[in-house]
């Protein structure tokens, strides 16, 4: 018999949110963490936004899986208290020619079912915030914000109620396939053999080196992870903006934006910055381009008002210069090994969209006459 019937490498959003699924499902569940704590790296280093999905190419995983995993998170945090907000974002065009990229970015977000998408002329926008300086708006009114660290919490809670065991600081050494699963190699301060029947690799940003480390997993089928760092930083102040704004997308991210937290705290990111290594300094000298950018939507942003706050970094699978990639879910049909699945590229909407990736990784994994009623 193994010793779990699943391992989950990786404790941030959907390493936590696959592990409650698995466990709810009745399988015995190790999460594995290589820091001291939950969601260390990209699921604590955003913008904390629930996506209302209209962003993402049409059929796409991310456009499904986050117009899904919005509906689960919404009715999740009503029913656990996690706290959130649904206050609605302005994407805006501070040009006319950048109107069509907003009629072009509702006819997508209507295409992926978003229904609540309306364009604003720049008076409507100025009414709802008259602080904006746009010539037209798109109102999103199903985007929210959410406190990502007590959302974890909970997923981490309802894991180990129903049975799940989180291990921190027990870095992933290696996993080799067994007749009917893997040995998996843990190390830390105490080295551990053990073995399971399905592996999740939902390690984020370390995705692709944690399937180099899984024996017999073909090197064509690894994707390369790009590292694109995001900056943001805070507004000394107060914020005259209810909503969330957003300039019209740009290749690679949705540009400078203003996002507020649940005190009503702005901070204003993220940039793009391409990175060869993982490290969270803010360089105070990009302040720069901020100020730039946001006064073309917030001509009032007064002088020397930001300061810098803190980065994350997006596990791209795409580079620079390459169209956006699509979340990648890797089952048996595309690696052939039999019960694991590697996650790779699971960036923005991927807060938003956990909760629907732990159930397509439950559904994948655990036939539905075999689960135990939740």
């Amino acid at each position: 018999m193994p010793d779990f019937d699943a391992v989950v490498i990786g404790a941030g959003v959907v390493g936590l949110a696959t592990g409650r699924a698995l466990a709810q499902a009745g399988l015995s569940v190790l999460i594995l963490e290589s820091a001291s704590a939950i969601g260390t790296g990209t699921s604590s280093r955003n913008s904390e936004v629930i996506h209302a999905g209209l962003y993402y190419p049409t059929g796409s995983l991310k456009a499904r899986l986050c117009l899904e995993g919005r509906r689960m998170l919404y009715d999740y945090c009503e029913s656990r208290g996690v706290e959130h907000r649904r206050c609605g974002k302005l994407i805006v065009a501070t040009r006319y020619d950048e109107i069509p990229l907003l009629e072009a970015l509702q006819k997508r977000g209507e295409a992926n079912g978003c229904d609540d998408l309306r364009m604003l002329s720049g008076a409507e926008a100025r009414h709802l915030e008259p602080m904006l300086n746009c010539e037209a708006a798109l109102i999103s009114p199903s985007t929210g914000i959410i406190d990502s660290h007590a959302y974890m919490l909970a997923l981490q809670g309802e894991a180990e109620d129903a049975g799940a065991t989180l291990a921190l600081r027990a870095p992933f050494q290696s996993a080799a396939p067994l007749a009917a699963g893997f040995q998996i190699e843990i190390g830390g301060k105490e080295p551990l053999v053990l073995t399971c029947t399905l592996l999740v690799n939902a390690a984020g940003l370390h995705g692709s080196d944690v399937a180099r480390k899984i024996e017999g997993l073909r090197e064509d089928v690894i994707p390369q992870t790009r590292y694109a760092k995001g900056n943001y930083f805070m507004l000394a102040g107060r914020a005259p903006f209810s909503h969330l704004i957003y300039p019209a997308p740009h290749a690679h991210g949705l540009g400078v934006h203003l996002t507020l937290d649940l005190g009503g705290q702005a901070r204003f990111g993220p940039d793009v910055e391409w990175v060869e290594n993982i490290d969270y300094a803010v360089n105070p000298k990009r302040v720069a381009g901020f100020g730039d950018v946001i006064r073309r939507y917030w001509p009032g942003l007064p002088a020397n008002s930001l300061i810098p706050g803190y980065s994350g970094i997006r596990p791209k699978i795409c580079g620079p210069d390459d169209p956006g990639a699509d979340f990648r879910i890797d089952g048996p049909d595309v690696h052939g090994l039999p019960g694991l699945i590697n996650l790779f590229g699971i960036e923005s909407p991927g807060l938003t969209a956990s909760l629907a990736i732990a159930a397509s990784i439950r559904d994948r994994l655990v036939p539905e006459k075999t689960r135990a009623v939740a």
